[in-house]
């Protein structure tokens, strides 16, 4: 599964989420400023996808640390055009990344931007933006989707044809976990109901053995949970 931009980064529908890897097993123009005058109206920021926020300057020379909210490591090494969303700014603005590398004991990424020349100039930009248009989506190979394309979907038992819930959110872990939120009809084989006040979502394995059908056109998704997971999570 991507994550990129939703955050967790699977916080909002303005991150790029990430990617969601279904496993099988149980498991170039520059701007003349960095920082351009905000002049546009209130822009629709559902067209944008946040990447990364800048945490502080990193050295003298205007480079600047950037914490991923993108588990696509392009976004942050691949030189090219990128938009800038500062706090006080209403729309994001073109920028260029120069150069880009990774810091994996810190989880953060150390980026150079064009026409940020000094610390005060990065110092700047703290608590800025990094942002891409939504239509801007990498390609993903085959099992992998968008974190922002599976939350919202519904889940049903494939056996039986129950829904069981809805998609909230994606849980990283070594195989990612469905969180679904339980609809209120749904009961476990023992034909207890699980939708008392504690008892109001459940973590479900995204493997292929679990998951088999995924299919974003019908904004479903199909389990086969082993005996007892779905209780396990509700007990």
């Amino acid at each position: 599964m991507k994550h990129e931009e939703a955050n967790k980064e699977i916080e909002s529908k303005g991150t790029e989420a990430q990617k969601s890897r279904r496993g099988r097993g149980s498991k170039k123009s520059s701007p003349q400023s960095p920082i351009p005058s905000p002049q546009s109206p209130a822009p629709n920021l559902d067209d944008w996808l946040e990447i990364g926020k800048i945490v502080s300057p990193q050295g003298l020379s205007g480079e600047l640390k950037v914490y991923p909210v993108s588990d696509f490591p392009e976004r942050f090494e691949v030189p090219g055009k990128r938009w800038l969303l500062r706090l006080d700014d209403t729309e994001p603005q073109p920028i260029e990344l120069l150069t880009g590398r990774y810091i994996s004991n810190k989880n953060l990424y150390v980026i150079k931007l064009a026409g940020v020349e000094n610390c005060d100039q990065a110092e700047a930009l703290r608590g800025c933006k990094l942002m891409v248009p939504v239509s801007d989506r990498p390609q993903l190979g085959k099992g992998e989707y968008h974190v922002l394309d599976l939350i919202g979907l519904e889940v049903f038992m494939q056996a039986s044809g129950e829904l069981v819930g809805t998609v909230v959110d994606i849980i990283a872990a070594g195989n990612d976990l469905l969180e679904v939120k339980l609809h209120p009809s749904f009961t476990t084989d023992k034909g207890q109901m699980t939708n008392d006040k504690k008892q109001k979502a459940v973590l479900i394995p995204f493997v292929e053995a679990i998951a088999p059908v995924v299919d974003l056109k019908s904004n479903r998704i199909e389990i086969t949970p082993p005996p007892g997971l779905l209780e396990i999570n509700n007990s």
